[in-house]
């Protein structure tokens, strides 16, 4: 829809109308992706991973709710983590959340290096 107006001066269109309803629907159908930010400290984690000999392969899921991040020990098996990102959930418990391959939530969270957190290795006091 073209607004033609008041102010068309030389027969150009001075602005063009798009009902809110279509703009709200053609946002709507695109998949949900990881930002850049979030995916270099996904891929900052990932390279740590591999190079400690635990992850060797990932995939990259685009949705239309939600992108998943599924990490791997082998190509052929399924995956032993996966990092999601619910739009849906950023105003409830957060948007990020990190699933083991048994389905349960390991943790869950609005920041992303919070949740990320989950693999950072802890230290523990050995007694002699």
């Amino acid at each position: 829809m073209t607004d033609r107006g008041a102010g068309v001066e030389d027969g150009e269109p001075s602005a063009v109308l798009i009902p809110l309803h279509e703009a709200r629907r053609e946002r709507q159908e695109l998949p949900v992706a990881f930002e850049r930010r979030e995916l270099d400290q996904i891929l900052r984690l990932y390279g740590r991973m591999v190079a400690a000999n635990e992850w060797r392969d990932y995939a990259i899921d685009h949705l239309s709710d939600r992108a998943v991040f599924s990490v791997f020990r082998r190509t052929s098996e399924t995956p032993l983590f996966q990092i999601v990102k619910d739009p849906r959930l950023a105003r409830k418990q957060g948007a990020f959340s990190v699933i083991a391959a048994g389905g349960l939530i390991l943790k869950r969270g609005h920041e992303l290096a919070r949740v990320l957190g989950v693999f950072d290795k802890r230290l523990k006091v050995v007694e002699a």
